[in-house]
């Protein structure tokens, strides 16, 4: 009977392939202290958020549930973080020209729209609860266990408010240089009207001025879990406030009432990230740069040689990595590579990362 040897063998591949990615992740995830930091926490948030909705469901407590479920949401919140983190680092590609910064942006407002239903959700159940207050077992260390998860959240506030202010590893969100353009390329036909885009010089990164105005850089993974954290830390309070009540006084009534209070955090803590998340997805002109763009308009177009400008257009791929196109119409016969030049640094002193600036000719 003949035997096959390569029986098995592409199972023994597929397997080879898969640790080979499961490392290749791992790595990337314990490459920076961001991704760390998100990745640690997730394991201890998850943990405890376990715990707690077993209490909760021991005690009958629903702030003890509620804080449980806001903690599980948290835990989404890391995961959507942890992969944009990662992602945001890789380089640009054919399919996905500007890189994948904005992954974290979909992340967050995704999760923004996940925790809304969840406030509404706990909410609606308190306010059930608020008309037929139910018994509570303080007795089964109710407020111990919401010490401990008080003390947990306060972990992630240390993690990723430190992790803000770490001089850590640059954040590479994926925007390679521009390449130089060939020799005598000077732009593309556009309306059968001589249309210039950037000379073989790269355009100038934001100046001392710009990153002034944009302030301190900032990370919308670490900005939205924090938000998170510190909505669960009061959500923890208030937890501890209610079984002192409860404890002391017998006051039922202060489950409903602190579990209405952290929906309330909740809604308060995830509007921030909504309209942010949203700004950015929407194209909308960042708040931080408005001021400073009718100022850039005005100077760029009391170049001698410019007649007119149009089309100007601003947004932000997240956080402060800021982009803008604009058209400039010039005179015949002026250097439009020195006006393209002059142009780009007035808008690289306003924070802006890559300005693209076409001239055409005026006739």
């Amino acid at each position: 009977m003949a035997m096959n040897y390569n029986e098995g063998v592409p199972n023994i591949k597929f397997a080879t392939k898969r640790q080979g990615c499961l490392t290749k992740y791992c790595t990337e995830i314990f490459a920076t202290y961001e991704s760390r930091s998100i990745m640690y926490f997730l394991l201890i948030n998850f943990t405890f958020a376990f715990v707690e909705l077993v209490y909760g469901i021991w005690t009958n407590s629903l702030g003890l549930i509620t804080d449980s479920f806001h903690m599980f949401f948290d835990c989404s919140a890391l995961i959507a973080g942890l992969i944009a983190s990662v992602l945001a680092r890789r380089p640009p590609n054919e399919r996905f020209t500007y890189g994948y910064g904005r992954a974290q942006v979909i992340g967050g407002f995704v999760n923004g729209l996940f925790l809304i239903f969840v406030a509404l959700f706990v909410l609606t159940e308190a306010i059930e609860r608020f008309a037929e207050p139910p018994e509570v077992h303080h007795e089964h260390h109710l407020l111990e266990v919401s010490v401990i998860g008080l003390l947990v959240n306060f972990v992630g506030i240390f993690a990723f408010s430190h992790a803000h202010t770490h001089g850590g590893e640059p954040c590479d969100h994926g925007h390679a240089a521009a390449p130089p353009a060939a020799p005598g390329d000077h732009g593309h036909s556009h309306g059968g009207e001589a249309c210039h885009g950037h000379g073989p010089a790269a355009p100038p990164p934001p100046s001392a001025a710009g990153n002034a105005i944009k302030g301190a850089e900032r990370s919308f993974v670490l900005d939205g879990v924090l938000l998170h954290v510190i909505a669960d830390t009061l959500g923890s309070v208030s937890v501890i406030i209610s079984s002192l009540l409860i404890k002391n006084y017998g006051w039922m009534i202060a489950d409903p009432i602190c579990s209405i209070f952290t929906a309330l955090l909740i809604l308060v803590s995830v509007y921030p990230l909504l309209v942010s998340s949203s700004n950015v997805l929407m194209q909308r002109t960042p708040d931080k740069l408005q001021p400073f763009l009718q100022g850039c308009y005005r100077a760029v177009a009391a170049f001698d040689g410019v007649v007119s400008y149009r089309e100007p257009h601003f947004w932000s791929l997240g956080g402060s990595d800021w982009h803008g196109t604009i058209v400039l119409v010039v005179r015949p016969g002026v250097d439009a590579e020195n006006i393209r030049r002059a142009a780009s640094q007035i808008f690289a002193d306003v924070g802006v990362n890559k300005m693209i600036i076409q001239t055409e000719r005026a006739f």
